[in-house]
């Protein structure tokens, strides 16, 4: 149950990592500020959907473009935020293809790093409760 409660935190932690880094970058790409928690829940829960039904379809389909898994999920999922309310708005062909790109990159780099800092977190968190003891 813990391994699951942390690795949603990553999840959600890096799906919004992405998406900050991606708006950041992108003047055509923007997430509304009330709607950001609402975006980042929707595209980590249909990149966690997306991804191993994406990854099975190539796999049967077309071998060659497995290493394309990721983005084809982010986008999918990038799509399925952008269409769930109006926190996410993405404009141009090239902008949605950038924000894939970006938001996987982001997302999988942040992803490399954020359990370490959880686990410093915690470490610390445990220090604090010891010492206070």
């Amino acid at each position: 149950m813990i391994r699951l409660l942390i690795r949603t935190a990553v999840n959600l932690i890096s799906a919004a990592i992405g998406v900050l880094v991606a708006t950041a970058f992108l003047k055509n790409m923007t997430v509304s500020p009330s709607g950001f928690v609402l975006a980042v829940v929707i595209f980590a829960l249909a990149q966690a959907i997306l991804t191993p039904f994406v990854f099975k379809v190539i796999r049967r389909n077309a071998d060659a473009f497995l290493g394309g898994v990721g983005i084809v999920s982010t986008l999918v999922a990038l799509i399925l935020a952008s269409l769930i309310g109006d926190s996410i708005t993405i404009v141009g062909i090239s902008t949605w293809i950038a924000a894939s790109v970006i938001v996987w990159f982001a997302a999988a780099i942040a992803s490399l790093f954020v359990p370490f800092l959880l686990v410093k977190l915690g470490v610390q968190e445990a220090r604090r409760n010891r010492d206070s003891n």
